[in-house]
Parts: structure tokens; C-alpha cells; sequence
């Protein structure tokens, strides 16, 4: 007989973000009028993962939380409805750039919070100064239509601050900004350092890691005519909008 537990695992479908299991009857704002479906990214997380953690382990835990962090992120429109975070002390900071709170972080999406920078202008792989949630989303979904998973592998501390490696991976298979797919794999490799408070909720996140990893793989694809980019980046918006992240595909 399953057990209350796996029940719930069940009826939500997702086994890596366990906070779904109590969403589906209370009072969150979603971005998109429903909880996520994440069957495709997950389908791609377990096809290419390289470690598998033993359930309970803090490995699996600390991938877990990270997972549901970026759920929360990408899909709830409110700060008071996330559960990972404790949002009056909460910060983002990003390979040592001054730190986020929990509403800037919100408000730019996780793709502009995570590619900001200080560049010049004329030197910036991508302009997160110049997108918006919907904009930044939008290209992600249309590079990796099937999603951009991510792992765990390695947790170097333990809790209260938890120090980890990670592996953020996907198939470029449409267009993004102009270049067009290579169907290649783009990954990229990056630290992170997640401090809890006694709630277990993350206070400060810290991620390092070398975006030029990620648009080496995104920029090798050949340029594509304005009315053929054009074209597909609008079918690209209205695919992110009825999938919303490609996390959640």
C-alpha cells in the first residue's frame, strides 16, 4: 500500500519539487493561472544526469530545495506565497555583484538576476538591462524548448550554510537571438553557497560562474535572417506563453 507520502508524489507528478504536493488547493498567485508541469525537464534531468543521490541524502536535498527555489521564482507572482526563501532577510548575489532582494529578484526573472553585469554595452553576451521577465523567458524557452535542467554534483558543507557544485545543462534546438539551433548540448558549470535560516528557508544565495560557458554554446549557432528570426521569435512567445519557463517544460 502507498504511503501518504508517495500519494501525494502521485497525484503532483513531481517528485523534485515536494512543495507542489500543497499547493493545488490554497491561495498562490500563479504567473500562469496553475502550478507548473515540469514532465519534460524532468524527462531531461534524469536522461543526462551524471549523479544520482540516494534519497534523504543531503545532496538530494540541497538539489531539491534549488529546484523548488526556481519553481517558486518563475511562477509565483507574489513574495509572501514562496516557501523556500525567508523574504525579509533574503539576497541573490551573483559572482560578488551587490546583492538582490527577494522583490528585485522577482521582479527581473531569474535569467536577468543571474546575467546581469557591468560590461560595456558593446561587450555584453546578453543585455538583461534591456529584457523583461516575459522577454528574458521567452528567448530561454525558444534556445531549449525542452527545458534547462540542473543537478548537484557535489555539497561540500552542510546546513546553515551549505556550499555546493553545479551542472546546468539543455539542447539548443531553436532559435536565440538571431542564431539559429545547432542541436547541441549547452551546459554550463558553476558554486553556489545557500545560507538557511532555522526554518530551513534560504536567507542568501550566492551562485559563481562564467556566463561565457553558457552563450559559447548559444552564439556558435549561424545568424538567421531577420524575417525568418522574426517569425520564429513569435512563435517562440506564444510557446512561452503557454509553457511558461523552460524549467517547467
Amino acid at each position: 500500500m502507498a504511503t501518504a507520502e508517495e500519494a501525494s508524489i502521485k497525484k503532483s507528478g513531481d517528485i523534485y519539487r515536494s512543495i507542489l504536493h500543497d499547493e493545488a488547493e490554497n491561495t498562490t498567485q500563479w504567473r500562469h493561472g496553475g502550478p507548473p508541469v515540469y514532465d519534460s525537464v524532468n524527462q531531461l534531468f534524469e536522461e543526462g544526469r551524471t549523479k544520482e543521490w540516494p534519497k534523504g541524502s543531503l545532496e538530494e536535498v540541497v538539489q531539491n530545495a534549488i529546484k523548488s527555489w526556481e519553481m517558486e521564482l518563475s511562477h509565483k507572482t507574489r513574495l509572501q506565497d514562496f516557501k523556500t526563501i525567508n523574504p525579509d532577510k533574503f539576497k541573490l548575489i551573483v559572482n560578488g555583484r551587490e546583492g538582490l532582494s527577494g522583490e528585485e529578484t522577482l521582479r527581473l526573472g531569474s535569467y536577468n538576476a543571474l546575467l546581469k553585469n557591468s560590461l560595456p554595452k558593446e561587450f555584453q553576451y546578453y543585455k538583461a538591462d534591456e529584457e523583461t521577465f516575459e522577454s528574458s523567458h521567452d528567448a530561454f524557452q525558444s534556445a531549449f524548448p525542452r527545458g534547462f535542467a540542473w543537478e548537484v554534483l557535489n555539497v561540500y558543507s552542510g546546513p546553515p550554510v551549505i556550499s555546493f557544485k553545479f551542472r546546468h545543462w539543455g539542447f539548443f534546438e531553436g532559435p536565440f537571438k538571431g542564431h539559429a539551433p545547432t542541436g547541441e548540448k549547452v551546459e554550463f558549470h558553476g558554486l553556489g553557497v545557500l545560507k538557511m535560516d532555522e526554518s530551513q528557508r534560504a536567507e542568501d544565495v550566492e551562485i559563481y560562474y562564467d556566463p561565457a560557458e553558457l552563450f559559447g554554446g548559444l552564439l556558435k549557432g549561424p545568424l538567421i535572417s531577420p524575417s525568418r528570426s522574426d517569425s520564429e521569435d513569435n512563435t517562440a512567445t506564444v510557446a512561452a506563453a503557454t509553457h511558461g519557463c523552460p524549467f517547467s517544460k
